[in-house]
């Protein structure tokens, strides 16, 4: 085989895999979106639950992990929609790994952090309080790769 024929094939796989690669970073863009829409809507309905409907049924101190577990879960959910909108503009386009990392990670630290702190302020099993770290962890490191995308685009 000559080499002009193994650059051709090496041409057409480097397309084949970008156009594979594309389609992925599209189909990551709608989920990381739509994640972060349900999680807002999710969110607003949870805080309001909390001060009309938990307000005369749970303490104060419960009250307030609820709150913070609402808090979380929206600053991620307006996480996970800059992440996609990042990736589907190709600012990070060389991380683009990272940034799915990213947005995975803020799905995990959401239904960890915010999940653990409604179940422990509802039902008051103070062992949901372990998985809490859990997802405060998962929280760091999608805010590291999302730094580290930004650090290399």
């Amino acid at each position: 085989m000559s080499d002009r024929h193994l650059r051709a094939g090496a041409s057409g796989r480097s397309r084949w895999l970008r156009f594979v690669f594309a389609r992925t970073i599209a189909a990551m863009d709608r989920t990381f979106l739509l994640a972060g829409a349900v999680a807002g809507f999710l969110g607003v309905g949870f805080g309001a639950f909390g001060a009309h409907a938990l307000r005369a049924r749970i303490s104060p101190e419960m009250l307030a992990v609820f709150e913070t577990g609402v808090r979380y879960q929206m600053y991620h959910a307006l996480a996970l929609v800059v992440t996609s909108l990042v990736t589907s503009l190709g600012v990070a386009r060389m991380s683009a790994w990272l940034m799915t990392i990213a947005g995975w990670s803020f799905i995990v630290g959401i239904v960890l952090f915010s999940g653990s702190l409604y179940a422990l302020a509802v039902t008051g099993v103070t062992v949901l309080g372990a998985i809490t770290p859990l997802g405060g962890l998962a929280f760091l490191a999608g805010w590291a790769c999302l730094a580290l995308a930004a650090a290399g685009a």
